[in-house]
This record gives structure tokens, C-alpha cells and sequence, in this order.
């Protein structure tokens, strides 16, 4: 079963850490100094925050595959969709690494369609991608 995917770009990151654990009632299941995560099952979503981001607020949105066959069906729709696929492979990003590519909708909003495949001891190079 996918899951949806938020990344927040925030200025505080204890700050934000503190209200978003508080909005869903669950400490992060991942921190680092400049990122965290919560994997959540009610709703079904993979939230992260970091700090360091090209703008606060909504960085990206996203759709996570639990294996390769979900990530190929996500793909085949994004190829389906109007605008150029960047696919950008494997790749480390936010301290794990992930097969993954981007597109970006009518209106500027960035998403991204990926499948992690392991944890990463950096955040990774596509920062502010």
C-alpha cells in the first residue's frame, strides 16, 4: 500500500518538532539535526520537516512505494501526466537512500514518486531540488 508523502521546509526545527509531535500524537521516528520524520499510520503518511530548504512551508509532495512493482505503477502515471519527468534514479536524500523521480504539476507544485531502499548517514545532494 502507497503512502502519501509532506516534506515542510521550517526555520525551527525543535519548534517544529514540538507542535507537529504534538498534532499527531507521536514522537518522530527519525531525527537529525536538520531533519525529521514521522511515519504515520492514521492518516497514512510519511511527514517530514528540515531545515535548510529553499523556502519554508510546503516543499514537496510525494507518493512512497512499498516495493518496485507500486513504484512502476506510479511511474507509468507520471509519464502519463502532463509535464517532463526528471528521473532521477538512486540517489541519497534525506538520510536514506531511494529510487526516485520528480515532476512538477501546472501549477508549480513539486512531487516526487520514490522507493527507499535503505538508510544514509547524510542527508543527500538534492537539497532544495
Amino acid at each position: 500500500m502507497k503512502r502519501f508523502h509532506v516534506h515542510v521546509g521550517v526555520a525551527d526545527l525543535a519548534q517544529s518538532i514540538r507542535f507537529y509531535s504534538t498534532l499527531f500524537a507521536a514522537p518522530p521516528t527519525v531525527v537529525k539535526p536538520d531533519y525529521a520524520k514521522w511515519m504515520l499510520e492514521d492518516p497514512r503518511v510519511n511527514f517530514a520537516i528540515s531545515t535548510g530548504q529553499a523556502r519554508n512551508g510546503i516543499e514537496h509532495l510525494g507518493i512512497e512505494a512499498e516495493n518496485a512493482d507500486e513504484l512502476a505503477e506510479v511511474y507509468t502515471r507520471l509519464e502519463a501526466a502532463e509535464g517532463p519527468v526528471l528521473a532521477e534514479g538512486a540517489t541519497t536524500c534525506c538520510y536514506h537512500r531511494s529510487e526516485k523521480s520528480w515532476i512538477t504539476d501546472a501549477d508549480g507544485v513539486v512531487w516526487e514518486a520514490f522507493l527507499t531502499t535503505g538508510e544514509a548517514t547524510v542527508y543527500g545532494g538534492n537539497r532544495g531540488a
